[in-house]
C-alpha cells in the first residue's frame, strides 16, 4: 500500500396543465424542468417533473442540457438521474434541490442518486446545490443511525465533472462517490455544523482518480473519507472544519482486504478540526499501513497529543516525517503517542521517538 500525504495546515404535486406539457419541444437541446410541470416554489412536489425531464433527456441525441434555474426552490422526494443515456448531458444546477423533513422522506438512502452515466457535467453557480434539512433528523431517538439518509450520491459514473454547487444540512454524508472512475469536485461548498451526527463531506469508496479540489468543507465528521477499494485520490486546496479532518478508512471495517493507496493531500487548511491527516484501521492485524509520507505540515494543537502512531503488531513501515512543526495553542509540552512506527522524521517538532531522528 502507498499513500502520500502533505498537509499545510493553519490550524403529490402535479401541475394541472402537466399533461399538455410533457411533449413539449425543446430548442437547441435544453431541458428545463419549469416544462415540465415543476413549480419552483419549496412547498409543491417537483419530484415527478424532474423524472419527467429526465427520461427525454436521456432518450434525446448530441449534447443536452438540463436546466435547474436560479431563484427557485424544487422540493422532491426522491431524485434518480440514471443511465445509460443517448445524450452527452450536462445539468445547469443554479436553484435549490430541497429536502422534505424528516416524516415526509420517501427518497430512501439517498435524496439525489446519479448513476451509470459517463461524461455527465454538472455546473452551479455558488448557491445552486442540495439542501437536506438535516436537523430533522439528527437528534432523532437513537440518532436514526441506520436510517438517516445522505443526499447526492454517485455510482458507476466515468469522466464526472461537477463544479461550484453548495450542499448544506444533510441528514448523513452530502456527497458519496462510489464505484466511479474518473471525476473532478471543484469549488464544492459543504456546510453543516459540528454537531451533526455522521455528516461526511465526501464518502468516496471503489472508486479511482478523484479529485476534490478548492472546496470550503464544514461537518460533523470527517471532510473526505477514503474507503477500501480506492486509489488515486488527490484532495487540492481543501478548507477542512469544522469536521474530523481529512481520514483513510476505517479499515477493515467491513473486509479484511481493504485496500487503498496513493492518496494525495496537498496544500489544505484545517480551522478546528479534530484530526488534521489520519489514517484509521480496524483490524490489529489484517491490515497493513505503510509507505506513508507528512511533508511540510505545521500548525498549533489544542489537546496534549500532536502525533500519534499507534500500529498493530506487524508494524507500519516506511513512514516519514518531513518539516514538521505542530505548537501547541494553549502554551503546553506536546506529547507523541508512537507505537511500532518505523522511518525517518527529519526536522520534526515534537520529536516522534520510534521513528529516526534526521536534522538538515
Amino acid at each position: 500500500m502507498q499513500l502520500l500525504i502533505n498537509f499545510v495546515i493553519i490550524l403529490g404535486f402535479i401541475s394541472p396543465c402537466l399533461s399538455t406539457r410533457l411533449n413539449v419541444g425543446t430548442k437547441d437541446g435544453i431541458y428545463n424542468v419549469m416544462d415540465y410541470g415543476a413549480r419552483g416554489d419549496g412547498k409543491s412536489d417537483d419530484t415527478q417533473a424532474f423524472a419527467t425531464a429526465w427520461s427525454n433527456i436521456c432518450k434525446a441525441r448530441g449534447k443536452s442540457t438540463l436546466i435547474i434555474p436560479a431563484g427557485k426552490s424544487f422540493l422532491v422526494t426522491k431524485v434518480h438521474f440514471s443511465g445509460p443515456c443517448n445524450a452527452k448531458i450536462h445539468i445547469q444546477l443554479e436553484g435549490k434541490i430541497v429536502a422534505p423533513p424528516k416524516e415526509a422522506w420517501k427518497g430512501g438512502e439517498k435524496l439525489i442518486l446519479i448513476e451509470n452515466l459517463d461524461e455527465l457535467t454538472i455546473d452551479g453557480n455558488g448557491e445552486g446545490g442540495a439542501y437536506g434539512d438535516g436537523s430533522t433528523w439528527w437528534n432523532c431517538p437513537g440518532g436514526c443511525e441506520h436510517e438517516r439518509p445522505g443526499i447526492l450520491h454517485f455510482h458507476s459514473c466515468k469522466d464526472l465533472s461537477v463544479r461550484n454547487i453548495k450542499i448544506t444540512n444533510s441528514p448523513r454524508s452530502h456527497v458519496s462517490v462510489n464505484n466511479c472512475i474518473g471525476a473532478i469536485f471543484s469549488q464544492i461548498s459543504i456546510d453543516s455544523p459540528a454537531i451533526s451526527p455522521n455528516t461526511d463531506g465526501f464518502d468516496i469508496s471503489f472508486s479511482k482518480n478523484i479529485l476534490v479540489e478548492d472546496s470550503n468543507i464544514k461537518s460533523g465528521d470527517d471532510c473526505i473519507a477514503i474507503n477500501g477499494g480506492s486509489f488515486f485520490i488527490n484532495a487540492t486546496r481543501i478548507t477542512c472544519g469544522p469536521g474530523h479532518g481529512i481520514s483513510v478508512g476505517s479499515l477493515g471495517k467491513v473486509r479484511d482486504n481493504d485496500q487503498v493507496s496513493d492518496v494525495y493531500v496537498r496544500n489544505c487548511t484545517f480551522i478546528g478540526t479534530t484530526n488534521g491527516g489520519r489514517i484509521k484501521t480496524v483490524s490489529d492485524s489484517d491490515v497493513s499501513v505503510s509507505d506513508v509520507t507528512y511533508r511540510g505540515f505545521t500548525g498549533t494543537c489544542e489537546g496534549n497529543v500532536a502525533v500519534k502512531f499507534e500500529c498493530s503488531s506487524a508494524g507500519c513501515p516506511n513512514i516519514i516525517l518531513d518539516r514538521i512543526n505542530i505548537d501547541s495553542n494553549q502554551g503546553k509540552n506536546l506529547s507523541t503517542v508512537c507505537h511500532n512506527a518505523h522511518g525517518t522524521a527529519t526536522n520534526t517538532i515534537p520529536v516522534v521517538p520510534c521513528l529516526q531522528q534526521n536534522v538538515l
